[in-house]
């Protein structure tokens, strides 16, 4: 009897072969797809990334007018600023003497390295206009109140630090204007009261209050350079990070704000979270990504000369 090879299996019986085996399953807690509301809301349930969101949600809170996105922009634009971040920390090196080559590396060595300055640089300003925007929203749209008080105020800690994530990548470049720009910030820092050593309710000397800490010092120096990519690097992404876990899970927990309820509205009028409002994240993120990388095509970060504490 001659030898047959076994049929070859069409794409959907591939699909469904792949979808209910047991190596899919213990990854994914889920067979085929049925495209039913128990399928939808247990894809939203088992996956944790989509977990972030309820598995239904208000229609009249899908409306574009009411949030804009700005919390997944904010989100979306942190998560560009890490993946950049993380990549230019490849090519530099924190110390006064490389600092400014290695920018001037990325500007003309390096693969892209422009690009990915350019990136880092407008997706952090762009980052911290929406957030001040979305705190701007959720004041006025009332979604403050309770039971998310406490959610508002991890919202004003991580507006603080997205200003210092901006304000501590400032000195990284080592340029003239990095580094006049952080010294009439320190400057203001030690007018702060009762941390600065100038301020009102002054407890503190120079030499051990906020200034001094922020710069290693008593000018803008070495110890300043290593002290912001440390901070700018690893302390105010974690603390951020954290915060925004605790944020998300807090906004999961307390339910989405929304506008009030119509009198056309019946109060459980939901729709499925997928695709419903997932896709609306998606396509948001997308035109993020397509804007921001456009305008670093045609903008350049700006590099001014090497930093010179005698000019």
């Amino acid at each position: 009897m001659p030898f047959q090879l076994p049929p070859i299996p069409s794409a959907e019986e591939l699909k469904k072969k792949i979808i209910n085996s047991a190596v899919w399953r213990s990854i994914f807690r889920g067979g085929e797809w049925k495209d039913t509301p128990r399928d939808r809301a247990q894809h939203i349930l088992g996956n944790v990334w989509l977990h972030l969101q309820p598995s239904r949600v208000r229609k009249n809170s899908l409306k574009w007018t009411y949030s804009f996105g700005l919390g997944g922009f904010s989100f979306f634009l942190f998560l560009i600023l890490t993946v950049t971040g993380v990549l230019l920390m490849f090519y530099y090196r924190p110390s006064v003497d490389l600092a400014y080559r290695d920018m001037k590396d990325l500007e003309y060595a390096v693969s892209l390295g422009s690009f990915l300055r350019a990136m880092h640089r407008w997706s952090a300003h762009a980052m911290v206009l929406i957030v001040i925007l979305h705190m701007i929203r959720v004041f006025l749209t009332g979604s403050y109140k309770s039971p998310r008080e406490f959610n508002w105020v991890i919202g004003v800690i991580l507006l603080v630090l997205t200003l210092l994530l901006s304000f501590t990548g400032y000195l990284l470049p080592w340029d003239q204007l990095a580094l006049w720009a952080v010294t009439v910030g320190t400057n203001m820092a030690a007018a702060s009261p009762g941390l600065g050593a100038e301020g009102p309710f002054a407890i503190l000397s120079r030499s051990n209050d906020v200034r001094f800490v922020l710069l290693g010092g008593s000018a803008v120096g070495a110890n300043t350079l290593l002290r912001f990519y440390v901070l700018h690097c690893v302390f105010v992404p974690l603390a951020a990070g954290a915060l925004m876990i605790l944020h998300f899970w807090r906004v999961r927990k307390d339910n989405f704000s929304g506008p009030p309820i119509s009198a056309q509205e019946l109060p459980h009028d939901k729709v499925d979270t997928w695709p419903h409002l997932i896709v609306r994240e998606y396509i948001a993120a997308l035109g993020c990504m397509i804007f921001v990388s456009l305008w670093s095509l045609l903008q350049k970060a700006p590099l001014e000369e090497m930093a010179n504490p005698t000019v």
